[in-house]
C-alpha cells in the first residue's frame, strides 16, 4: 500500500478550505471578519458551541499537521487570541460591548475602566427605581396602550393579559381596565369578545376598589402594621401562657401546703403516741 498522504490546510480570503470545509480565516481576511465569523459561529453560540467550533479548527491547524507551513501557523496562533477572548464570558461581553479585539485592552486597568463607565450609563436598578416606575407608568398612556395591545394579543383574555401586563394586579386595576377597554370597545378601536364579556360581568358585580393607583406605599404601610400587630398579639398570648402556668403551679403549692397543714395531729393523738413509744422502751429494758 502507498503512504497516505497528509492534506495540506490552505484557506482562500473567504475562510473556506480547498476541500470545502470550514477554517479559521486568513490573517488578511480576518481583519475585515468578527471573531464569531473566523470561528464560523453565531453571534448567540453559547460558550460549549464556541469551544467546539474552537476545539475543531485547532486540531485542523494545528503545527504538528501542517508542518513548515507558515500561513497554517499563523491562523492557529490567531485562533488562540480568538478563543482568549471568546472563551472567557468576561472578556466576550466586552467585545459584544466595543467590538474591541486587543486583549490587553479587555484586562487590566482599561477594562475596569471600561466596565465602571457601563456601570455609570447602566446603573444598579433598586427597589426606590421599580417603585417610581410603576408610580409613572400606572394610568399612563403607555400603560393604556399596552393594555390594548395585549387585549387584542390574548382575543380579550383577562387572565392571561394579567400575567404579562407589567405593574398589574387583577384585585387592584381589574374595575380600571374595564373601563379603558370598554371605552375602546365603544369608540370602535377594540372588538368585544365572548371571554371578555363573560369577565367584565363579573367584575361588574365586585366592587371596586376605592383608590387603586395608590397602591405601593400602601401597601407596605399595611404589610408593616399587620406586622406589628402580629407581634404584639403574640406577646399577648405568650404573656397570657405565662401567667396562667405561674397561677397553676401556685395552686398546687397551696394544695399542698393545707394538706400538710391539716394532717398535722391533735393533741390527744400526740399524748397516746407517746405514752406507746414509752411501753417499748421500758419493756425494751426488762
Amino acid at each position: 500500500m502507498g503512504r497516505k498522504r497528509r492534506s495540506r490546510v490552505s484557506v482562500d480570503d473567504d475562510g473556506a478550505e480547498e476541500n470545502g470545509e470550514e477554517s479559521a480565516a486568513s490573517p488578511a481576511a480576518a481583519e475585515s471578519k468578527t471573531l464569531y465569523e473566523i470561528l464560523g459561529v453565531e453571534r448567540t453560540a453559547s460558550q460549549q458551541e464556541i469551544k467546539k467550533a474552537y476545539h475543531k479548527l485547532a486540531l485542523r491547524l494545528h503545527p504538528d499537521k501542517n508542518p513548515a507551513d507558515e500561513e497554517a501557523n499563523e491562523k492557529f496562533q490567531q485562533l488562540q487570541k480568538v478563543i482568549s477572548i471568546l472563551g472567557d464570558e468576561e472578556k466576550r461581553a466586552l467585545y459584544d460591548e466595543t467590538g474591541i479585539t486587543d486583549d490587553d485592552a479587555l484586562v487590566g486597568e482599561a477594562a475596569d475602566n471600561l466596565q465602571a463607565y457601563f456601570r455609570t450609563v447602566f446603573k444598579k436598578v433598586t427597589e426606590a427605581d421599580i417603585e417610581d416606575f410603576e408610580a409613572k407608568y400606572r394610568g399612563s398612556d403607555s400603560e393604556k396602550k399596552d393594555l390594548k395591545d395585549l387585549y387584542t394579543k390574548f382575543k380579550g383574555k383577562m387572565n392571561r393579559l394579567f400575567c404579562s401586563m407589567i405593574c398589574s394586579d387583577a384585585k387592584l386595576d381589574s374595575h380600571r381596565f374595564k373601563d379603558i377597554i370598554d371605552q375602546a370597545i365603544a369608540e370602535g378601536e377594540l372588538k368585544s369578545t365572548k371571554a371578555y364579556e363573560k369577565w367584565a360581568k363579573k367584575i361588574s358585580e365586585i366592587e371596586p376598589p376605592t383608590n387603586p393607583l395608590e397602591r405601593r406605599v400602601k401597601k407596605k404601610k399595611s404589610q408593616e402594621s399587620d406586622l406589628m400587630l402580629a407581634i404584639s398579639q403574640r406577646r399577648e398570648q405568650r404573656k397570657g401562657q405565662f401567667d396562667s402556668l405561674v397561677s397553676s403551679i401556685m395552686s398546687k403549692c397551696e394544695s399542698k401546703a393545707s394538706k400538710a397543714s391539716s394532717s398535722e395531729p391533735t393533741e390527744e393523738e400526740f399524748e397516746r403516741a407517746r405514752q406507746r413509744l414509752e411501753k417499748k422502751r421500758s419493756k425494751g429494758r426488762k
